[in-house]
């Protein structure tokens, strides 16, 4: 089944040709691909940290400019690809061609109105942030040669002017009052003092070092390659994160805003908006999802009702909730017996895969704990792509951090999100499309690919994974935590709420930890609009799959409507609407 490219190819091609209007007007096609063509050079220039991760290894010693000059010389640049992609007629394209041509227009408006809101000024969140991702920078670099290790300790030496050039923003963003909210910063400057340390050989960034003894490189440059990596650690890494923790502490957090709304921002009320719609790919309003979310709350709640009693237990839903937090055999022992059971639950839904799907990536993907030094302010568990083409697996990271806020009952839905069905199967079948421009390959949208996620949770339930109602229960508060993340993300952002009634709501209403809730609420309030992705996606994605069922009857079959979603990328959802569509009417042929 693994790498069965051919019938994916087949389904997104007839899937495509369902679509097809008209004839195809080669001039407007070469004009188009001109268009990506130059974007996608001028993106890999622009961005060496890109271009390593997407195989181009020609920058690999050098890191972004990021300073406001640069930034504006790209805007300008996408300003007039804008221009000049509205002045192609793609009327008489295939379907394949005008949704690229769509896809392109989507992301350059997305660019320019983000530095039109000066997003660019806040360059962090309370779970991530542009200083966390370079301790692992070295992942998708190659170290087989010389040359190749001093392309990394050239990028370590050129961290202190990146992280100058961000600290500029950021100040840029305290004297307009576009910041983080100083609430969601407590406990922050840890993720940038485990940076500074006494011992080079103590950092996350001596990893690429650490076997060079059992390389193939000779005695001479071994020697000359460690000292050098020392001397960038000591001399260029420390300091950077040191005058970063100094500029935090010192200047940032004293001058973070009090408010917690995006409304609460410079023109915050049309920023929201936008991020509504950026995230969910969707033409609606916060008030709109927020209602969305109360009719999910109370759906999920009576489900949830069902399956305590399934249980046995006696009390009220509150009560239950107590129990779940409470009673420590629902919580691991040790940091080895999470990953342990994470690999395990993986490994389970590996066995499921076939009956689910007809395409089967070639990549595989491993479970590792989050990395400590970014643990403590990090959710439950995330999944790392591998880097394009690579000899390197996928990650599935399990967060080990404060074990007694990482519950066994709800794994299996945190491990069908993460790795597969999720976001493994997702990213690596993506990385695996055949033809269409480089974008689309390596384009990521939330509500495509998080609310992928959410339906793979609930694709658990036809593979049989959660054996007992505490498991499928974990289910369902996963569920409902994301149809909560609707009702407090709009609520914070666009209706007044505090950040005791987001606590509040989630604490009342999913069995999450009460570290967790803390956590989750504050990246809502740091992040806006993220949250909204994954409901949103999900009840797209099932309502699609209830219209192939409804229309084909006996005749559907799961697993090629699978390859359907995923045979395209990432798109947005009106377009997976078209394409899903376009493959019913082919199906019934």
């Amino acid at each position: 089944m693994i790498g069965r490219r051919s019938e994916r190819a087949t389904v997104a091609a007839l899937t495509v040709a369902a679509l097809a209007g008209c004839a195809p007007a080669p001039d407007a096609r070469d004009a188009l691909n001109a268009l990506f063509e130059e974007d996608w050079s001028a993106r890999l220039r622009e961005s060496p940290q890109f271009a390593t991760s997407v195989g181009d290894h020609s920058r690999n010693n050098e890191l972004a400019d990021m300073s406001l000059e640069a930034i504006e010389r790209r805007v300008e640049r996408r300003r007039d690809l804008l221009r000049r992609l509205e002045e192609v007629d793609v009327s008489g394209l295939g379907a394949a061609d005008r949704i690229n041509a769509r896809m392109f227009a989507r992301q350059l408006r997305a660019s320019l109105e983000g530095f039109e809101f000066g997003g660019y000024q806040m360059p962090l969140n309370a779970d991530s942030g542009f200083h966390m991702g370079f301790a692992r920078m070295y992942r998708p670099m190659p170290f087989r040669t010389p040359d190749h290790h001093d392309d990394y300790i050239a990028r370590m030496r050129a961290l202190p002017a990146y992280f100058e050039q961000q600290q500029a923003h950021m100040r840029a963003g305290i004297d307009r009052g576009f910041t983080l909210p100083r609430v969601t910063l407590e406990g922050y400057e840890d993720t940038i003092s485990a940076h500074i340390v006494d011992d080079p050989q103590d950092s996350a960034f001596w990893a690429p070092f650490e076997d060079l003894s059992s390389s193939s490189l000779d005695e001479m440059d071994r020697e000359r390659i460690l000292t050098d990596a020392e001397e960038a650690i000591t001399e260029a890494v420390v300091p950077a994160y040191q005058r970063f923790y100094d500029f935090f502490v010192g200047e940032y957090l004293p001058g973070a805003r009090e408010t917690i709304g995006a409304s609460d921002l410079p023109d915050g009320q049309a920023y929201y908006a936008e991020q509504v719609r950026w995230f969910t790919t969707l033409d609606v309003t916060p008030q709109e999802v927020h209602e969305i979310g109360l009719g999910e709350v109370a759906r999920i709640r009576a489900e949830m009702a069902e399956v305590i009693r399934e249980t046995g237990f006696e009390g009220s839903y509150a009560e239950f909730l107590e129990f779940l937090r409470t009673d420590p055999r629902f919580y691991p022992g040790t940091a080895q017996e999470l990953l342990e059971r994470a690999a395990w639950i993986a490994k389970k839904m590996d066995g499921k895969l076939p009956s689910l799907f007809a395409t089967l990536p070639r990549v595989p993907y491993t479970v590792e704990p989050v990395p400590a030094h970014m643990a403590p302010k990090y959710t439950a568990g995330r999944y790392v792509s591998a880097p394009y083409n690579s000899t390197q697996p996928g990650i599935y990271w399990v967060n080990t951090y404060n074990l007694p806020s990482r519950p066994l009952y709800a794994l299996e839905a945190l491990t069908l999100h993460e790795a597969v069905p999720g976001h493994h199967l997702q990213n690596a079948i993506a990385a695996e499309m055949d033809a269409g421009p480089e974008f689309r390959r390596h384009d990521y949208l939330s509500a495509f690919g998080e609310g992928w996620g959410l339906y793979s949770e609930y694709l658990g339930l036809e593979a049989g994974i959660y054996e007992d109602p505490y498991s499928n229960f974990g289910r369902l508060t996963y569920e409902i935590w994301r149809a909560c993340r609707l009702v407090v993300d709009t609520g914070v952002h666009a209706l007044g709420w505090t950040r005791q009634q987001m606590l509040d709501y989630l604490a009342e209403n999913t069995a999450l930890s009460l570290h967790e809730v803390r956590t989750e609420t504050d990246r809502y309030i740091s992040w806006p609009g993220q949250a909204l992705a994954y409901k949103m996606g999900e009840l797209k994605i099932r309502e699609l799959r209830t219209r192939a069922e409804e229309a084909l009857g006996a005749d559907f079959d799961v697993r090629l409507f699978h390859d359907a979603v995923l045979a395209n990328g990432s798109v947005p959802l009106d377009v997976l609407e078209e394409l899903i569509d376009a493959w019913i009417k082919e199906q019934e042929l």
